[in-house]
């Protein structure tokens, strides 16, 4: 269906709050209402806000079944601008001859969980693009020395894909959880934003195994890269309900003036924000970031994530250095309350909108340990 009245739109979210995933033509047809991309038919304007203000109340209250008031912070540490994939969006991709390449050495991440841990942090992030340096051995002594330094924090690694074995020793040397975006769920949209070795069918792949290794897995999509409809966004978020990943880092395309993608529009915010709250519906439990992207689109951004379902916010613990010149995309937010040094700050702001930090671990529900019932 092309158009569909307020009253239909309604009864779809009653249908997703009831843990029923409508059809890919309801929920394109739902997407285009509340937030159409140019040339969509779509609601009168004032219906359109009227929508998008029930859906972000009702993603609010199921983010507050399960964590309250609570937003949880991440530290990112940004290990490596590297890799060897040339992703048509990224600004570190292999082709981009201009890129300025860093690597942080072991005992640099060290200190920067040292710093992250005294500024209260106990979830650490190691973030990077795929770097052959990083090899198994280097990345498994590197987790192991971080979970026998800090053992009460969790380590999430998001370093691209790779072989199963690989995630496997991984996981046993101590890394809890994995960020791996697919990017987008229609295979042919994903071949229109990698080159021809890039396969869709490798990235599930990935995510499944990741999944079945135990890990906490993260997949997410980027909302308004080049050729994308409001089909491809229904995809996404059926393919979400399918996969049942822990986290979902949902954030707007931002064009990177290196890339082959820099001449086309940044994202809509409002339509992100309309596919975090849809996320929060589907997943009611997951852990859903307001992404970097999002704060750098916005001046607002991270408080308008929170307020459409998201419960995750990850300051940046790298060096100033290193923040500079990991540029995924133009005007990367690298200071201010993306920084970790400006936590109190990012406080402050949460607070204003009624939500409070928390710096525990975050685990997914499903996996916080079970107290015992022996004394």
């Amino acid at each position: 269906m092309d158009h569909v009245s307020f009253t239909a739109c309604l009864r779809f979210l009653d249908l997703l709050e009831q843990g029923r995933v409508p059809s890919l033509h309801e929920t394109a047809a739902f997407i285009r209402a509340c937030a159409p991309d140019c040339g969509e038919r779509s609601l009168p304007e004032k219906e359109q806000a009227l929508l998008r203000m029930e859906l972000f109340a009702r993603a609010r209250v199921a983010a507050g079944r399960t964590f309250g008031r609570r937003i949880y912070v991440r530290g990112l540490i940004e290990i490596s601008s590297f890799c060897m994939r040339s992703c048509l969006y990224c600004g570190i991709r292999a082709g981009n001859a201009q890129a300025v390449r860093f690597r942080l050495s072991p005992e640099e991440i060290y200190a920067c969980c040292a710093k992250g841990y005294g500024l209260g942090f106990r979830t650490f992030v190691l973030q990077g693009g795929e770097d052959p340096w990083f090899s198994d051995e280097r990345l498994c002594a590197i987790v192991r020395r971080i979970r026998e330094r800090w053992p009460d924090c969790a380590v999430t690694l998001s370093v691209g894909e790779r072989p199963r074995s690989s995630y496997m020793r991984l996981r046993e040397a101590g890394a809890d959880r994995y960020l791996l975006r697919h990017e987008t769920a229609d295979p042919e949209h994903y071949a229109r934003l990698h080159p021809p070795a890039q396969a869709w069918s490798d990235r599930v792949r990935c995510l499944r195994d990741l999944k079945a290794c135990g890990y906490q897995t993260g997949a997410g999509f980027m909302v308004g890269s080049p050729w994308q409809d409001s089909m491809c966004l229904a995809k996404d978020l059926a393919f979400l309900a399918e996969l049942r990943p822990e986290m979902a880092g949902i954030g707007p395309f931002i064009p990177q003036s290196q890339t082959p993608l820099a001449g086309f529009p940044a994202g809509s915010v409002t339509r992100t924000l309309v596919m975090i709250a849809l996320t929060r519906l589907v997943l009611p439990t997951a852990m859903l970031p307001s992404t970097t992207a999002l704060a750098t689109a916005s001046a607002v951004g991270r408080e308008q994530g929170i307020l459409a379902g998201a419960n995750v916010v990850m300051p940046n613990l790298s060096p100033a250095e290193a923040r500079r010149h990991y540029t995924l995309y133009d005007n990367k937010l690298a200071e201010g309350p993306e920084c970790a040094d400006q936590l109190e700050a990012l406080k402050r702001r949460m607070a204003a909108i009624g939500y409070e930090i928390s710096t525990e671990r975050g685990d997914h529900p499903a996996f916080r340990p079970q107290r015992s019932s022996h004394v």
